[in-house]
């Protein structure tokens, strides 16, 4: 319930075809980041935002990019939203459609997984706004498909997973290619690293709103870490589906992910696996699915756990404990959400208590636990000699999960511009891109 001192999306500015979108969805006043940025993207100022996973961003950008927007010529979009996952750069289209329909506009999601075909069709015809993954547009650019020449008004969306994912050098090319005097809109939920190089180079004395909800406002997540051998995973994994119902399961492999999904029904848990190897089709109906109830879990991978947006998530586990605390907060976040709450159960197995331990230090958290806690020793510091000793450091090659980017799996683009599977490889790259 909104209080009287909340402004109305009027305050802000919006015109009233785009409002009254909105009410035929019951959406009446903005949320605390719409409410924040959406004044300054309306005119027309770079807007840096940091605001977690589920706070209302796909609005507060889709609303100003939409009322900035003209109409574009075929292959030459105006707008541009790049997003680092299929599921979001698709749930991001389909909040836009309704709103830019209001002004005439035409929008489509660009990504891997889904053919070719249909995306240069609509090129062809004219979109306005493209939403896309920096792999697959990059392959449409090269290939001669459009021009980014138009674009002049660019969102990035979930900008520290496009770091975290590898796709920086992706985006920067990407913005390289767009109109100079672009605005510039840029969410994330944290903006240090590559992120705030990011927004130095590319953004033009943006303004920065910072939102971080309330305890109210988010929904209780209680955190347990239950210690355990490997063998047993399975059978918690169960337990905890069973006394939550909706459940999301982050486990690190692709293959992990399906054989998990078939020992749960073992146990008569119906679940679904969504992953970089199955089409979108397949991922898209396992939502579905999921959100409709027809399923209890989901079965994720890491690269799908920004792109997962259901409400109503009771329960997040952790199957295979994700490599950083970053991550773990990236997962845990599909829980408790819009004042709902959640638990997080995180299953650490021997060979995973120090990583266990670094993200309850990290993350100052205060877990139950559940079985015998192991006590962490730090590890002794190896005396450094004079002679070209490197060091302990490990090495961290993105747990196997392959290049970025996402390839279909037949029919790319030729690299001289022919229709797919007819101009042979692009030059461009020498081999396949996969994502999980």
């Amino acid at each position: 319930m909104a209080s009287p001192e909340t402004p109305t999306f009027a305050d802000l500015g919006l015109a009233h075809d785009l409002i009254e979108v909105l009410k035929t969805k019951s959406i009446t006043h903005p949320l605390p980041i719409q409410a924040a940025t959406i004044p300054d993207a309306l005119k027309g100022r770079d807007v840096s935002g940091k605001a977690p996973t589920g706070s209302g961003k796909t609005l507060a950008f889709s609303l100003p990019l939409v009322s900035h927007i003209k109409k574009s010529k075929p292959k030459r979009p105006t707008g541009l939203v790049l997003a680092p996952t299929r599921e979001l750069a698709n749930q991001i289209a389909k909040d836009l459609i309704p709103l830019a329909k209001t002004k005439g506009l035409f929008v489509h999601a660009f990504y891997g997984g889904a053919g070719y075909g249909p995306q240069i069709k609509a090129l062809e015809r004219r979109v306005d706004i493209a939403v896309a993954c920096p792999g697959r547009l990059e392959d449409l650019l090269q290939s001669h498909y459009l021009t980014l020449e138009d674009v002049n008004f660019v969102v990035i969306d979930e900008a520290d997973r496009m770091a975290d994912m590898g796709f920086l050098p992706s985006v920067k090319r990407l913005l390289n290619q767009t109109n100079k005097k672009r605005q510039t809109v840029l969410f994330s939920a944290t903006l240090d690293g590559a992120v705030d190089a990011l927004v130095r180079d590319y953004q033009s004395d943006p303004v920065l709103h910072e939102f971080m909800p309330d305890e109210d406002e988010s929904g209780t997540m209680t955190h347990k870490f239950v210690y355990l051998t490997p063998d047993a995973r399975v059978e918690r994994t169960a337990e905890a589906i069973d006394e939550h119902g909706s459940t999301v399961v982050f486990v690190r492999t692709r293959h992990g992910a399906d054989r998990l999904a078939k020992q749960l029904s073992h146990h008569g848990i119906k679940a679904a696996a969504i992953h970089g190897d199955r089409s979108q089709a397949q991922r898209e109906r396992a939502l579905k699915s999921f959100t409709k109830g027809e399923v209890q879990a989901l079965i994720a991978t890491d690269v799908v756990a920004r792109g997962i947006h259901v409400d109503d998530v009771a329960c997040v586990v952790h199957y295979d404990l994700p490599q950083d605390s970053k991550d773990y907060v990236h997962r845990s976040g599909r829980t408790a959400r819009a004042g709902a709450d959640g638990e997080v159960v995180a299953l650490v197995i021997p060979e995973s208590n120090r990583l266990g331990a670094m993200i309850i230090n990290q993350l100052q958290l205060t877990p139950e636990i559940e079985g015998t806690q192991p006590e962490i020793r730090p590890r002794p510091q190896k005396p450094r000699s004079g002679g070209g000793h490197r060091g302990g450091g490990h090495s961290h090659s993105g747990g196997g999960q392959g290049r970025p980017g996402g390839r279909a799996k037949g029919g790319r683009p030729g690299a001289r511009g022919g229709k797919p599977g007819g101009g042979g490889p692009s030059a461009r790259r020498k081999g396949p891109r996969k994502a999980s």
